[in-house]
């Protein structure tokens, strides 16, 4: 894991994270975009990043290339849920299982340590063990389940609700 650098996404990185993204828009329930989606979408998406406040995406790079990442966005529009964030992480296939969603997560919340956030929300498709265990590492608590909320692959999923103190 040494060979592998932690740092705040750039614009080049993009391709990468589309490539990521749209693997589990395509195989599993992880996401629920039914379609993979085009770069002109992701970089709408990129843009709400940036190198300082509350909205920020970290990636993992080996050899300069991203194979996972980690950020918080906006939880909901209305102004009330200003200091609450909403977190999310995703892995190259064959990158989980080695510490690397540990790695980002606590880059990403190091970086927003003095942020006016009070809490850090991360939805769980069910199951999914590696996300379950990645976020209960990392003091999220489990606050609930959504039943069959989302209809993927023909099927109605479960996501899990999890929330982590950050002031």
């Amino acid at each position: 894991m040494t060979d592998i650098a932690i740092r705040p996404a750039e614009q080049g990185d993009l391709p990468a994270l589309l490539d990521i993204y749209n693997h589990y828009v395509v195989n599993t329930p992880f996401t629920f975009d039914l379609e993979p989606r085009t770069l002109a979408q992701r970089q709408e998406w990129f843009d709400q990043f940036s190198p300082v406040g509350k909205y920020r995406c970290f990636v993992a790079a080996r050899g300069g290339v991203a194979i996972g990442y980690a950020c918080s966005a906006k939880f909901k529009e209305k102004e009330a849920y200003a200091t609450s964030i909403e977190t999310s992480i995703y892995l190259a296939p064959g990158e989980g299982g080695k510490g690397l969603g540990r790695r980002l997560y606590e880059a990403l919340f190091d970086a927003l340590k003095g942020e006016d956030i009070h809490r850090a929300f991360g939805g769980v498709t069910l199951p999914n063990p590696a996300s379950v265990g990645v976020h209960t590492a990392l003091g999220f608590g489990n606050i609930g389940t959504y039943p069959e909320i989302g209809r993927k692959f023909g099927r109605y999923w479960d996501v899990a609700l999890y929330v982590k103190p950050l002031a």
